[in-house]
């Protein structure tokens, strides 16, 4: 394990403690969020907060302002505290050491559904129904459209892979055909 995976893995106890404190758990994951994706996604505040030459205070300021309104308190401080030490490339495994922490406690499980196509709500539901029964847990359903699977579902929940892809099956039976021949 990565001395950031155990770096992120502690910062997300101690965000998710207080969230629980505060009755804020599932609000403080959507923050999370929003934090990751103003900081990796929107490239000038990237390239401001990664600036050797701007000051922490600056950097500060400006996350602040961002941020200010839009995140609890204990959100900024985690990137305030974040952004003092210079972690700021840890926020992506954060928001995932997180809803780790929080999917165990509030017994949800997390899914992503590769598809050859955009699911829409009602397929969503019935995935995250058909799956909620098999692991025993409440599913989110993360859908990701991946073209090269010709149809059918391939779904991760934590480290399972549920191959029910068209690409999945055919690559499955061309290995039995090939086992059965070198017999």
């Amino acid at each position: 394990m990565s001395r950031d995976t155990v770096v992120a893995g502690r910062y997300a106890k101690a965000l998710y403690s207080v969230a629980v404190d505060e009755g804020i758990t599932l609000q403080v994951e959507e923050q999370l969020k929003l934090v990751v994706e103003v900081l990796h996604n929107d490239a000038e505040v990237k390239r401001f907060i990664l600036a050797p030459r701007i000051s922490q205070s600056d950097k500060l300021n400006v996350l602040r302002a961002t941020l200010q309104g839009k995140v609890s308190e204990a959100v900024l401080n985690t990137v305030e505290l974040l952004v003092e030490r210079g972690r700021t490339d840890i926020f992506e495994e954060l928001l995932a050491k997180y809803i780790k922490i929080e999917g165990d406690a509030l017994g949800i499980g997390y899914a992503t559904v590769y598809s050859a196509y955009s699911l829409n709500q009602a397929e969503q539901d019935s995935v995250a129904a058909e799956f909620s029964q098999l692991t025993g847990r409440k599913i989110r359903v993360t859908n990701v459209v991946d073209t090269s699977l010709l149809g059918g579902l391939k779904v991760v929940i934590g480290d399972t892979l549920y191959d029910g892809s068209l690409s999945g099956k055919l690559t499955r039976l061309e290995k039995s055909f090939n086992d059965k021949q070198r017999r």
